[in-house]
């Protein structure tokens, strides 16, 4: 069982959001997107932002990331859509 769950990191990431705006993370998804993608960073060699982070795998040590809030998931640019001619 993933410890913490996926309510408890979807509450960490969504702390920091104003009352009225819309949550950074809504659904499990994008934290499974996230952790995932924070693990193939450490698995390449990027640093743990945590302490006691030897031995753990990376994926445990980027749940922990995320929900110690030392790692932010930004919300996506809405720099896909095309600029409109004038």
């Amino acid at each position: 069982m993933l410890h913490p769950s996926y309510t408890d990191l979807i509450n960490a990431v969504n702390s920091g959001v104003e009352p009225g705006e819309e949550p950074v993370v809504q659904s499990r998804y994008s934290i499974v997107i996230a952790t995932a993608k924070r693990a193939r960073q450490l698995i390449a060699g990027e640093e743990p932002l945590i302490n006691g982070a030897g031995g753990k795998k990376p994926l445990s040590v980027a749940v922990e990331e995320l929900y110690e809030q030392k790692v932010k998931i930004l919300p996506e640019e809405e720099s896909e859509e095309e600029p409109e001619e004038a």
